[in-house]
C-alpha cells in the first residue's frame, strides 16, 4: 500500500514509524514531514492545511490510505474533502473535530449527555467575563474557544492574571476572534486516555501522562508538552473502566446521536479529582507527546488498525507490557522566543527511539528548527528503568541551545 501521513512533528514521526513496521506499507509519504521522518518516508513540500494540494497529491500518486496528524488539518476539513473524492482517510470530519476546535461545543455536548466535567460559562464580552471571574473564586481556568496550538489555556491565580488573559483572548484577539470558556479549577492528577474510534466502536490505548509546564516541578509557562510516560500507577482498573464507560463511550455515542459520528483518535484529557474522574478537554487526534510513548507499545499492525477505523469497522489493538518514558529537548526560550539553526550532535549514539519534532538538515548537519526539537523515548520492564534509560540517552545528545526537564515520570513514584 501507498500511505500518506499529514503533519511534521514528533507525533507524525511516531505514526510514520508505526506504519513502517507493517509489511503492508510499501511506500510512505509525509506532508510536509521533517528531518527525522525523512529517514522512513518521502517528504513532500505541502503544508498540512493545503487541502487542495494534498488531495491532488493523493489522487496523482494513487494513495491507498491517508493518516492525519495535526488538528489544524482536521479543522479545515481535509477528511471531508478526501472522503468526497472517494479516498480512504484516517481522521474525523470537520463537524466531529468541533469536539476539539470549539471548547464551548465540547462543554455543551458534555452537559447534554451527562459527561463529568468542570462547571463553566462562555463569554464573548470582556466586561461580562471579568464580572463573572470577580463573582467566583480563584484560581480559575480561562480557555480560548478555538484552536491555539495548546497554548490558549490560562490558570489564573490572581485577578491581574485573569484580566491579562481575558484581554489577550477577547480584546487583543491574540489567538483570533472567538469566545472564552471560564471553568472552575479542578485538582488532581491529569492523564490522557486516547481511543481509536469508529462511530460507536471504540478501542482504548494505554493511558499516558503529559507534562505541560516548561520546567521541573511543574513550574514555568504552559508548553505543547515537555515529556510523557505510560504505565500510571494512580489510574486503577476501576478508574479506567469508569472513564471508558461514562466518558469515552458516552461521547462517541453522543457524536453519533448528534449526526457527526467520530472516526479517528478521540483524546480524553482527564483528571482524577477527589470527586471522581472528570474531563479537562477533548482532542480530535493523537496527543503530542503522548503518541510518542504510546505507539512504540503497539504490537498490532498499524496499517490494519488505521484502515479499520477509516472503513468504519471495529478497531482492535494489542499492546506490549513495557513501560515507556519520553523526554523532550526544547530550544532555550521556548515557549517564548527562541533561535533556530543550532547543530545537534550525538544522536547516532542514542540506542532508544528519537522522534523529531522541530529539526532540519542544513549543509549536511542536523539543526534545530522549532521550539520543541526532539523527544527521546526509552522502553523498559519498569517505569523506573525506562526513566533511568531515557536520562542516560539524553546525556548523549550535544547541542548548546537545548534544555529539558529532569523530572518526567516522578509523579508515578510518590
Amino acid at each position: 500500500m501507498k500511505i500518506l501521513v499529514i503533519g511534521s512533528g514528533g507525533r507524525e514521526h511516531a505514526i510514520v514509524e508505526a506504519i513502517a513496521r507493517s509489511p503492508k506499507a510499501e511506500k510512505i509519504y509525509a506532508a510536509p514531514g521533517n528531518a527525522g521522518i525523512a529517514q522512513l518516508a518521502e517528504c513532500v513540500a505541502i503544508k498540512d492545511t493545503e487541502v487542495d494540494k494534498l488531495l491532488d497529491f493523493a489522487q496523482t500518486n494513487a494513495i491507498d490510505l491517508t493518516v492525519v496528524g495535526p488538528e489544524a488539518a482536521l479543522a479545515v476539513g481535509v477528511v471531508d474533502r478526501f472522503r468526497e473524492a472517494g479516498l480512504k482517510i484516517f481522521g474525523p470530519t470537520q463537524a466531529a473535530t468541533e469536539i476539539e476546535s470549539s471548547k464551548d461545543f465540547a462543554k455543551r455536548l458534555m452537559k447534554k449527555y451527562d459527561v463529568p466535567t468542570a462547571d463553566y460559562a462562555t463569554f464573548t464580552d470582556y466586561e461580562e467575563a471579568m464580572a463573572y471571574v470577580r463573582r467566583g473564586t480563584l484560581p480559575t481556568v480561562l480557555k480560548y474557544d478555538g484552536l491555539a496550538a495548546g497554548k490558549g489555556v490560562v490558570i489564573a491565580t490572581t485577578m491581574e492574571e485573569a484580566e491579562a488573559a481575558l484581554r489577550d483572548m477577547l480584546l487583543d484577539t491574540k489567538y483570533g476572534d472567538g469566545r472564552v470558556v471560564i471553568e472552575e479549577f479542578l485538582t488532581g492528577e491529569e492523564f490522557s486516555l486516547m481511543c481509536f474510534v469508529a462511530g460507536s466502536k471504540i478501542c482504548p490505548m494505554p493511558v499516558a501522562q503529559d507534562h505541560k509546564r516548561a520546567y521541573d516541578n511543574d513550574e514555568g509557562p504552559n508548553t505543547g508538552g515537555m515529556g510523557a510516560y505510560t504505565e500510571l500507577p494512580f489510574v486503577t482498573v476501576e478508574d479506567h473502566a469508569y472513564a471508558m464507560e461514562k466518558i469515552m463511550q458516552r461521547v462517541a455515542d453522543a457524536l453519533v446521536e448528534e449526526g457527526r459520528p467520530f472516526t479517528g483518535v478521540l483524546y480524553g484529557g482527564l483528571m482524577k479529582t477527589p470527586q471522581g474522574i472528570k474531563v479537562i478537554e477533548f482532542n480530535a487526534r493523537f496527543g503530542d507527546p503522548e503518541t510518542e510513548v504510546v505507539l512504540p507499545r503497539l504490537k498490532s499492525d498499524a496499517v490494519d488498525l488505521f484502515m479499520a477505523v477509516a472503513s468504519d469497522e471495529q478497531p482492535e489493538a494489542e499492546w506490549s507490557d513495557e513501560a515507556t518514558l519520553g523526554i523532550v529537548l526544547a530550544s532555550k526560550g521556548y515557549p517564548g522566543g527562541y533561535d533556530k539553526g543550532y547543530v545537534i550532535g550525538g544522536t547516532e549514539r542514542v540506542e532508544s527511539k528519537i522522534y523529531h519534532m522541530g529539526t532540519a538538515m542544513k549543509d549536511g548537519a542536523l539543526v534545530t528548527a522549532g521550539g520543541r526539537v526532539m523527544i527521546v523515548v526509552a522502553a523498559a520492564a519498569t517505569l523506573k528503568e525506562a526513566q533511568t534509560k531515557a536520562r542516560e540517552e539524553i546525556a548523549k545528545i550535544e547541542c548548546e541551545n537545548l534544555f529539558h526537564r529532569t523530572d518526567i515520570g516522578n509523579k508515578a513514584f510518590k
